[in-house]
């Protein structure tokens, strides 16, 4: 296929949309595939699929630009304590990786050919978005007992990883679902938020290189186009995302992003109830 200048635009627009979601809580895969039903880029539905995960890949790659030294333990300019406080980061991350590598794998087929849907996405956004505020209210007396990664514990991190699973139901954000689990047990925001992006750096490089391998290699010129465009467009666009969002929270609650996704659960029921389910059309 060709690329079009409109394709390109609304490849980009794409990219500027999972740049922008995936680490707000808010769900990055519930606003492209609410963006998807109406701008349709012209590629087969098998690519379009496979292209709403591997786009990801952009995202992920700002988490490691922007926290390369940190994450990585062989640098020259830790001491050995600090390589051995890298390497338990890297194994609570792995840790709590695993109910959502063993579940996705088991469900992943299921949830995508039942769930990826305007309906499923526009009630989570609301589902969650209440429990946003709920756990904000609940957590506006409480003093966080983890206050740095380092005190972070294996057990907590395994919780979080355990609410990861409930973002395999499009529209939940699972960076909202972690970071939820992470105040809830007691981490402070900061850290809840920044665990979140380190744990998605496994699942997301994972469930794109099976989403790579499922559609197989066989891209158009097009197609390897529009993958470089949206993930470099979301790379971009992530950085810029994810410095805002450590930047807010240092003084402000996720409550904000829970009226957020009331109101735009709200406004796609009223557009599902006026103008029917596009995803059935």
């Amino acid at each position: 296929m060709d690329l079009s200048i409109v394709e390109l635009l609304k490849t980009i627009l794409l990219g500027v949309v999972e740049g922008l979601t995936e680490w707000l809580p808010i769900s990055s895969t519930g606003h492209m595939i609410l963006v998807d039903e109406f701008i349709k880029l012209d590629v087969s539905k098998s690519f379009m699929d496979m292209f709403l995960v591997v786009i990801q890949l952009g995202a992920i790659l700002a988490v490691v630009v922007l926290n390369f030294d940190r994450l990585n333990p062989f640098s020259a300019w830790k001491n050995r304590r600090e390589r051995r406080e890298t390497f338990q980061l890297w194994y609570k991350v792995i840790a709590a990786c695993l109910p959502a590598a063993v579940i996705g794998l088991l469900f992943n087929k299921y949830m995508e050919e039942h769930f990826m849907n305007a309906p499923v996405v526009a009630s989570t956004l609301i589902l969650y978005g209440i429990f946003f505020i709920l756990v904000e209210n609940y957590n506006r007396h409480r003093s966080p007992r983890i206050k740095s990664l380092e005190n972070l514990d294996y057990r907590t991190a395994m919780v979080i990883g355990c609410f990861q699973v409930l973002a395999l139901v499009p529209g939940t954000s699972r960076s909202g679902a972690t970071i939820l689990g992470g105040i809830l047990f007691g981490a402070s925001r900061y850290v809840a938020a920044e665990f979140t992006f380190f744990l998605a750096i496994p699942v997301m490089f994972g469930a794109s290189l099976l989403k790579i391998v499922k559609f197989g290699w066989h891209y158009t010129g097009g197609e390897i186009m529009i993958m470089i465009v949206g993930m470099v467009t979301a790379f971009i666009v992530s950085i810029l995302s994810i410095k805002f969002l450590l930047r807010y929270i240092k003084s402000n609650d996720f409550k904000v992003f829970g009226w957020y996704r009331i109101a735009l659960g709200l406004v796609v029921l009223a557009y599902l109830f006026l103008a029917g389910d596009p995803t059935k059309q």
